[in-house]
């Protein structure tokens, strides 16, 4: 199961590359970073952690890993953080809840649609807070040399 799982993540991502016209160069790379994400999607949400909090740590690792693609290839981190998210966006929860409002089943629509909308907020503040992350730790770095070379 955990092999499939593995196998669909990588080829989902890698063809959303290919879809947007991204570097092929940089396929095999999108593929990965958006397997990773998904195997801690898949691994946390087993181990019965709430899929909110399993995406939202997923997005993270996500981010994580595309700035650190994206400083070592030379290449924008947005080539690697949508393609390594494509995995983790509640399409199929979205579908339901839009086929359940057809359906004029309104109480089932409205939990699935705010499931929905909470895991990709999730998405969306794990990619953030990734980047404010890497940020601080930048200035942080600079800072630290800065006083070094005062003191010399």
């Amino acid at each position: 199961m955990i092999v499939e799982q593995i196998i669909t993540s990588f080829i989902a991502s890698g063809a959303f590359g290919i879809i947007f016209n991204m570097p092929q160069k940089s396929l095999v790379k999108c593929g990965l970073v958006g397997m990773i994400g998904w195997m801690v999607y898949y691994l946390l949400f087993n181990h019965h952690v709430n899929n909110v909090m399993a995406s939202f740590a997923a997005a993270f690792l996500v981010a994580a890993i595309s700035q650190v693609f994206a400083r070592r290839y030379k290449t924008p981190m947005i080539v690697f953080s949508v393609a390594g998210i494509i995995p983790l966006v509640p399409g199929g929860t979205a579908y339901d809840a839009m086929r359940h409002i057809v359906e004029n089943q309104y109480n089932t629509a409205i939990q699935l649609a705010t499931r929905a909308f909470m895991i990709s907020g999730a998405i969306a503040v794990g990619l953030v807070f990734s980047e404010v992350l890497n940020q601080l730790i930048i200035k942080f770095k600079q800072s630290k040399r800065s006083k070094s070379a005062g003191r010399q």
